[in-house]
């Protein structure tokens, strides 16, 4: 039978079933549903990107003590809303939200649009996480697709294939969009994503505890976590670098890296290259080299390729005045941990800290 072909007696029984259980153990208390606004939605939707709930929370309501509506994001320096972000990981994340927000504030009045397409549009915001704001921050039918929301879809009619595949992933939003209700659209929402964080987890389901567990086509068949079928594997490639841990006194010299790109936008420590020694790296921007100390390797994964970041510690003198440009500052090294950095970097940076008095 056509797995779109499901009848409507079975599809209003699945959303009540499933509004059933969101009633009783669907998640009521999460900071950005209270209230829920478009924004706050949104801002919630973006950092729960790849990211679990448990991390979001603290950065959730930091962000939002800082700025409280697209304005106040939108008037804010760029570097200021990647400090805040720094740790969460996906800058570009934070770099879309920022821009999205100046159209928001431009084009918008302020205001998130009301219109699905208007706010696909918008840098960084996907048909899920339109349909997240549509549904859950403006009370308007929507259907999503997010990680949680494909995993209780495949399982429920083991639908073949790995969600990232375009025929796949089409084939699950025609569910998403079947079993989308009229009324009660943000509950359903909800209590889909809760279904797939909670209960249809990725590894050891608890089956018993689903409200979709006599209908569920992966439970029959005795191997619910083959479903969804995993992204086909391919060997990340390896990658070298060395950052140069230039400090002069209690100063390091930190470098701003390109506004695009691995690490867009975010204070970092200055590369060499591999085949290039350290000292000759420092004395080319004028500097002298008092100490050099090689520190162990550190190893960094991110989604397309591995980085072993190769540190070397060297104290320095001299003017360095070749240094002293737009995207280059000396800062104190008690002061590090107030800039947006990347998490190895930030490790680096406290370890510094940790050794200097």
């Amino acid at each position: 039978m056509d797995q779109l072909a499901v009848p409507a007696a079975d599809v209003a029984q699945a959303r009540t079933d499933i509004l059933a259980w969101f009633d009783r153990h669907g998640r009521h208390d999460l900071p950005w549903q209270h209230p829920a606004t478009p924004y706050r939605v949104w801002v919630s939707e973006v950092m729960l990107q790849q990211t679990q709930v448990a991390t979001v929370v603290p950065y959730f309501l930091r962000f939002l003590a800082r700025f409280p509506d697209p304005v106040a994001l939108a008037d804010a320096p760029q570097e200021e809303v990647l400090a805040l972000w720094a740790g969460l990981g996906y800058y570009a994340r934070a770099r879309n939200l920022h821009r999205a927000a100046q159209e928001i504030r431009d084009r918008h009045g302020g205001e998130l649009p009301a219109d699905l397409a208007a706010l696909e549009a918008l840098p960084g915001i996907g048909r899920s996480t339109a349909g997240a704001i549509h549904s859950l921050g403006q009370g308007r039918r929507a259907a999503i697709l997010d990680g949680n929301v494909k995993r209780v879809l495949a399982r429920w009619h083991a639908v073949e294939g790995w969600p990232g595949r375009s025929a796949v992933a089409r084939h699950l939003w025609a569910l998403s969009e079947r079993y989308t209700p009229a009324q009660r659209c943000a509950d359903y929402n909800q209590a889909m994503m809760d279904l797939g964080a909670t209960v249809c987890t990725r590894r050891a389901p608890r089956c018993p505890q689903c409200p979709l567990q006599a209908r569920c086509r992966a439970r029959a068949s005795g191997q619910p976590e083959s479903w969804p079928s995993p992204k086909p594997k391919r060997d990340r490639p390896l990658r070298q670098t060395r950052m140069l841990i230039l400090q002069q006194g209690n100063q390091v010299l930190l470098q701003k890296r390109p506004p695009t790109g691995i690490w867009g936008g975010l204070w970092s420590l200055p590369e060499a290259d591999m085949d290039k020694t350290p000292e000759r790296h420092a004395e080319a921007i004028g500097l002298k080299v008092d100490t050099t100390a090689h520190w162990p390797r550190l190893r960094h994964a991110f989604t397309h390729f591995e980085l072993d970041i190769h540190p070397v510690h060297l104290k320095v003198s001299g003017a360095g005045q070749q240094v002293m440009e737009s995207d280059t500052l000396w800062e104190s090294i008690h002061e590090t941990g107030t800039r947006a950095v990347a998490a190895p970097v930030a490790r680096l940076l406290q370890q510094l800290r940790e050794h200097t008095p």
